[in-house]
């Protein structure tokens, strides 16, 4: 059986070394935790880029929310990344009524072609995720999707959760599920029995706070617990 997936949020250099001292093996690049994750600068991939070793999968969101604001600007922040060097992408956008919007998430993938990319939280606040699902199952490069199973969280998403895996290899449910919105470590036992197999944290291993650097201690724990 291979390894669980344990993927940390990291907004700097610090983040990103102490996350991998810790046993991340890749890091979700964001700056602004405070709007749930917007795309860092290009320096700051670039910092990051050369502090550590690990995937890093880069946020591509320019406002809160998930309505893409400025089109234009958000392409332009992607193919500046692309051009430094990034690799993956976290990406997602609904539209009004709370479906994906399809047209700029395909915009988008034009400045990033070819590249892996998460579609992220944006599905726990959709007005239908069997049908944003369909929506995007055969656009390229998605291999995963960032979800707490509601938007309230990993709490209260426990049996969509485990719905959704019991899809898995279905039209809609190739993509991994990477559990990440308000878990805790007390879930992670009966996740990993259930067969869950990619996990996502925060704050959780900021013991200071959001604004608090990551602790390479607190990596170290949830690694130990997610692989049991």
């Amino acid at each position: 059986m291979s390894r669980p997936m344990f993927e940390v949020i990291a907004l700097t250099a610090l983040d990103a070394r102490a996350a991998q001292s810790g046993g991340a093996d890749r890091l979700e690049l964001v700056a602004d935790m405070a709007a749930d994750g917007l795309t860092p600068a290009v320096r700051d991939f670039a910092a990051i880029r050369a502090a550590v070793e690990l995937p890093l999968r880069v946020m591509l969101r320019i406002r809160d929310g998930f309505a893409p604001g400025d089109l234009d600007a958000l392409c332009a922040r992607a193919t500046a990344l692309r051009a430094e060097g990034a690799e993956e992408f976290v990406l997602g956008f609904l539209d009004a009524t709370g479906g994906v919007d399809l047209a700029t998430v395909r915009t988008v993938l034009t400045a990033i072609d070819g590249c892996a990319w998460t579609f992220h939280r944006a599905i726990d606040h959709s007005a239908d995720r069997a049908a944003l699902r369909a929506a995007v199952a055969e656009l390229p490069g998605l291999d995963a999707f960032l979800t707490a199973g509601a938007a309230a969280g990993v709490g209260s998403g426990r049996e969509v959760l485990t719905g959704e895996l019991a899809k898995a290899g279905e039209p809609g449910y190739l993509p991994r599920i990477l559990i990440g919105g308000g878990l805790l470590a007390e879930h992670l036992p009966e996740l990993r029995a259930e067969g869950f197999d990619a996990f996502h944290v925060g704050g959780a291993v900021r013991p200071g706070g959001w604004d608090a650097p990551v602790d390479p201690a607190a990596v170290a724990r949830w690694r130990a617990l997610i692989d049991g």
